[in-house]
């Protein structure tokens, strides 16, 4: 059984498998309008979605097959006490592929665990978001049309920034990428991103907290908005909110083919002046995001009988995981696990923090 938990459970040639196949359904949509007859999707999202929700479900209908599901955890039996273990094994007797959305980190790889058939990360707190980095890498190949020799600025909240941490960890594994990393020091990315990708890949990047100095240099801008609902202080939200906004002026310092992404939903981070630039991508990445989740569930519905991934090893421990976020602190019949990284650090199973 196949499942999509982080973006490096696909290989580079698989990605690129996904992308053609992405580009030939926009192509030739009615060839693929009876694909998923008979077949359901659950739409599982325990946390508020427009974008992701939506085009799951439009992909799973233009495919030809059916959707059911919830868009919030007041509309489950999460509300009444029920695990995400029990809904995903209930939930999978009755359909035929998952897709997940869940705000504790580490929820899609405990769902996964119980689910009878193959389920889809549609995003676990501020871990991993790997269906956005699809979308993202779609697009990125449509407007560069390449995937390598691209410097990559990432603009905003790369701390808590789940669609940063994906795309980060399918980047590096093309040639010749550099990464220039923006944010306030407190949304700085996390460390466990920064050793286990960049460091562990020898990836040239650099940290920094002007847009207006590292924008010349960037072939892809990606921005992301500060995100209210992981913030615990809502006095040091309020504090950082506003540290960044694209505005025409600053466009003016970028490359003429220097494209903007964004996974959207913005507030103010990306003037509505800039929609009108024709380098302005975010629009089109998200009906990109379709057409990737449309080749996806196809790819995962065919390898459903495939052999199983072997999981990494781990086993129990007396250490408590310290992340607010981590599923371990909503969900109290889990077994504490843990594992050890590359280079010898024990890590939370469910949400890799450092033990």
């Amino acid at each position: 059984m196949r499942h999509l938990l982080n973006i490096l459970d696909l290989s580079t040639d698989e990605l690129d498998e996904l992308i053609k196949t992405a580009l030939d359904i926009k192509a030739n949509p009615l060839k693929y309008q009876d694909m998923c007859a008979h077949k359901t999707l659950a739409t599982l999202f325990f946390e508020p979605s427009t974008r992701t929700r939506l085009s799951f479900e439009s992909a799973m209908i233009s495919l030809g097959g059916s959707v059911i599901g919830f868009s919030s955890a007041n509309s489950s039996s999460a509300a009444k006490g029920e695990s995400v273990a029990d809904t995903a094994t209930v939930v999978s007797g009755y359909i035929d592929i998952i897709a997940m959305r869940h705000p504790k980190e580490g929820a899609a790889y405990v769902a996964s665990k119980h689910s009878k058939v193959p389920l889809i990360n549609a995003g676990d707190g501020g871990h991993f978001h790997p269906t956005q980095t699809l979308a993202d890498l779609c697009t990125i190949y449509s407007d560069k049309g390449r995937l390598d020799n691209l410097t990559i600025g990432i603009c905003g909240d790369l701390k808590y920034g789940r669609t940063v941490h994906s795309l980060i960890g399918a980047m590096v594994r093309y040639k010749n990428i550099k990464f220039v990393l923006i944010s306030p020091k407190e949304l700085a990315l996390p460390d466990f991103v920064k050793k286990n990708i960049l460091d562990e890949k020898g990836i040239e990047y650099i940290e920094t907290t002007s847009l207006e100095d590292s924008i010349p240099s960037l072939d892809i801008l990606y921005m992301t908005r500060i995100q209210k609902e992981r913030f615990l202080d809502a006095d040091e939200y309020e504090r950082l909110k506003d540290s960044y906004v694209l505005t025409e002026e600053k466009m003016q310092l970028a490359k003429e083919d220097m494209y903007v992404l964004h996974p959207l939903p913005r507030v103010n981070e990306i003037s509505v002046k800039v929609d009108s630039d024709r380098r302005a991508s975010y629009f089109r990445q998200t009906e990109y995001g379709k057409y990737m989740r449309m080749a996806l569930i196809l790819k995962l519905l065919k390898e459903k009988d495939s052999a199983k991934a072997e999981d990494r090893e781990s086993y129990p421990t007396d250490k408590k995981c310290k992340n607010e976020h981590c599923i371990l602190t909503t969900e109290q019949e889990l077994e504490h696990l843990c594992y050890r990284d590359e280079k010898g650090i024990v890590r939370c199973l469910y949400c890799d923090s450092e033990l």
